[in-house]
C-alpha cells in the first residue's frame, strides 16, 4: 500500500486476494443455480459445491476418505458457526467450559446459554501470557459432567497460540467434546483437523484474504450436531438454506492460497514484526510493553501499550495520520470498554487502556511496517507530550 493509507487492522478482515476475487467473480458469472435442485443445471451446481467442500476438508486435513467421514457445514461467517456449537451442545446445569479469552462470538453465547437454559458456565483462566491454564481445565473436568469446552486455536488480539492439542487430551480423557475456533490460525499456522484431535473446527476466509458472508464449521465423524435453524434439508439439515456456490468455490481457494503461502508468509511476518518493534525502540521516546512476547504466537499480530496513552486517543490520532489498526476485536471495536482478553490476563489498567493491535496481512509491504511504526512512535510522543 501506500504511505499514505496504511492498514495494520488484518486480524479484523483481510482484503480479499485478486486472484480469490477473480475466482469469485468467474463462479458468479457462471450463474449457478440452486444446487438443491434436481434437473441438471441444480445437479452441475451441486457438484462445484461439494468439490468445494472436499477440497476444504482435504487442505484442512480432515477424515474424508473413511466411512463415516468428518463434515463440514458452511455458514455464513465465525460468529454463526461458534453459535451452533456453543448452542446446540450447552446443557442444563451441565458444564460449559470456555476460556476467558474467547472471541465474543463464543463468549456471548456461552452467557446466553447461563441465562436461558441454566448451563454451568465455567471461564477457564490464562496466564499473564495469555495461555489457558490446563491444569485449571483437567480440575474442572474432574469436577462435574461437561456439556463442551470450547478453547480458540490463536487469540484474536494477542496472537498467542494456544494447547488445543493438549486440552484436547485431557477432554478424550474424560469423554468431553472439545471445539476450536480457529478463525484467527489459517494462514498463520500449519493446521490440521486430524492432528489438533477436536471435535469441533471454526474457521472463515474473510480472515485469510477470501470473501466475506461465509464460514465453516469441520465437525467430527459421528457426532450430531443439532440445527439452529430449521426450513430445509440443505447441508444434512445442519444449516438449511440455499448454499452460495460462488461463495465456496472462492472460500477453497483462498484456503488453498493461504495454505500454500504459509512458509513464504510466515517468515517475512516475523521479519516484518521484529523491524516494526525495532523502530518503536528506538524512536518512541516513553515506554511500551508488548503482551504474550514470552508465549508462542502468531508472526504478523502485535499487541502492545503505550503507558500514559489513551488507547482510544491513539486510535483516532492514527486514523487522522492514515494508519488503521484497532483496539482489539473487530466485533467490540464500536466499544469503549477495556479488552476483556487482557482483563482476563490480570494486566494491569494502565497497561488495559493504552493497548492497540497491530496485524499484518499479505498485503503488508515492509513500507507499511517501517512508516506505520514511525509514523505510531511520533504519535505516543505527541500524546504523551513529550
Amino acid at each position: 500500500m501506500s504511505a499514505e493509507l496504511i492498514y495494520l487492522d488484518n486480524n479484523s478482515t483481510t482484503r480479499i486476494d485478486p486472484r480469490v476475487a477473480q475466482c469469485l467473480a468467474q463462479a458468479l458469472a457462471e450463474q449457478h443455480v440452486n444446487p438443491a435442485s434436481q434437473h441438471q443445471l441444480g445437479q452441475r451446481s451441486r457438484r462445484r459445491l461439494e468439490e468445494a467442500r472436499l477440497g476444504c476438508l482435504r487442505l484442512l486435513d480432515a477424515d474424508w476418505q473413511n466411512f463415516p467421514d468428518d463434515q463440514l457445514i458452511f455458514t455464513s461467517g465465525g460468529t454463526e458457526a461458534n453459535n451452533q456449537v456453543i448452542l446446540g451442545y450447552a446443557r442444563p446445569r451441565q458444564q460449559l467450559i470456555v476460556s476467558g479469552i474467547e472471541h465474543p462470538s463464543v463468549m456471548l453465547a456461552a452467557q446466553h446459554a447461563a441465562a436461558t437454559i441454566d448451563a454451568n458456565l465455567q471461564i477457564l483462566p490464562v496466564t499473564t501470557d495469555g495461555v489457558i491454564r490446563l491444569d485449571v481445565l483437567s480440575d474442572y473436568l474432574r469436577r462435574a459432567p461437561t456439556s463442551l469446552v470450547s478453547v480458540m486455536l490463536v487469540n484474536n488480539e494477542t496472537g498467542v497460540i494456544q494447547p488445543v492439542r493438549e486440552a484436547a487430551r485431557l477432554c478424550r480423557q474424560c469423554g468431553v467434546l472439545i471445539h476450536t475456533d480457529a478463525v484467527q490460525a489459517i494462514g498463520k499456522i500449519p493446521i490440521s483437523f486430524r492432528g489438533l484431535d477436536v471435535d469441533f473446527l471454526t474457521f472463515t476466509p474473510h480472515k485469510f484474504h477470501g470473501p466475506r458472508g461465509i464460514g465453516g464449521l469441520v465437525i467430527r465423524s459421528g457426532i450430531n450436531l443439532p440445527s439452529l435453524l430449521y426450513g430445509g434439508f440443505q447441508q444434512a439439515s445442519l444449516r438449511p438454506g440455499t448454499e452460495d456456490v460462488a461463495l465456496t468455490v472462492a472460500c477453497r481457494y483462498a484456503l488453498e492460497l493461504a495454505l500454500a503461502e504459509l512458509p513464504v508468509w510466515g517468515t517475512r511476518w516475523l521479519d516484518y514484526r521484529a523491524l516494526f518493534l525495532s523502530i518503536l525502540s528506538e524512536r518512541c521516546r516513553g515506554r511500551f510493553v508488548v503482551h504474550g512476547e514470552a508465549a508462542d504466537r502468531v508472526p504478523q499480530t502485535i499487541n502492545l501499550s503505550f503507558p500514559g496513552v489513551e488507547r482510544q486517543a491513539l486510535l483516532i490520532a492514527a486514523d487522522v495520520a492514515g494508519i488503521a489498526i484497532s483496539t482489539g476485536s473487530a466485533c467490540s471495536s464500536g466499544s469503549s470498554e477495556p479488552s476483556p482478553v487482557l482483563l482476563a490476563m490480570g494486566l494491569a489498567t494502565e497497561l488495559v487502556e493504552s493497548s492497540i493491535r497491530v496485524s499484518f496481512g499479505r498485503d503488508t509491504t515492509e513500507d507499511d511496517v517501517r512508516v506505520g511504526a514511525e509514523k505510531l512512535a511520533e504519535l505516543t510522543d505527541l500524546l504523551r507530550g513529550c
